[in-house]
């Protein structure tokens, strides 16, 4: 059958540290037919980031009147004080250019908007190959306080147990193998 992006949505979803961003670039390198969706958030941008390319950066009170609005897919508030969510508009955008959007979320908002387009939604959930591990990559960062990594783990652990939500499940033990499994399972989506 012929490729048919509409209404079709990836999403790849995973604790913070489990490798989801990387996974998510290799996807996007290998099959130009898909595009990343771009979230909204009301932190500040970080380092090189752009507004309207890494994120669209909206105030706290524009953030609440998209919800209002009924603008968003899918928001939640993930850390204290710290929006994000998938606007409605951004799927549209990239279903008009005949791209599947892929939608990089955290674990609630991806189980909302498969809650939502049951019949055209891929999930995969990038799973860690253990807390522990989980916790080496994130020190590893040097981003995190004592706290604020202990509340990342509790998160994680967390998430972990949501991952029979989703369609499949890719353990990210070794990068390049997780990324060709994801790259396969990414080809019979498209391929339906």
């Amino acid at each position: 059958m012929a490729f048919d992006p509409h209404n079709k949505i990836i999403i790849i979803t995973a604790p913070s540290g489990a490798g989801k961003t990387s996974i998510t670039h290799h996807l996007l390198e290998k099959f130009p037919q898909l595009s990343f969706s771009i979230s909204a958030a009301t932190r500040k941008p970080r380092g090189n980031e752009r507004d309207g390319e890494d994120y669209y950066f909206l105030s706290e009170e524009d953030f609440n009147q998209k919800i209002q609005n009924q603008d968003f897919v899918e928001w939640e508030m993930v850390y204290e004080g710290k929006y994000y969510g998938t606007l409605k508009s951004e799927l549209e955008r990239i279903w008009k250019n005949n791209q599947v959007p892929v939608l990089d979320i955290d674990v609630k908002g991806a189980i909302h908007v498969q809650q939502q387009y049951p019949e055209t939604t891929l999930s995969l959930f990038i799973e860690p190959p253990s807390v522990d591990e989980l916790k080496k990559r994130l020190q590893s960062r040097g981003t995190e306080t004592e706290e604020s990594l202990a509340a990342r783990v509790n998160k994680a652990s967390y998430e972990i147990s949501f991952k029979h939500h989703f369609h499949r499940i890719v353990i990210n033990d070794h990068l390049p193998r997780a990324r060709e499994e994801a790259a396969g399972i990414i080809q019979d989506f498209l391929d339906l």
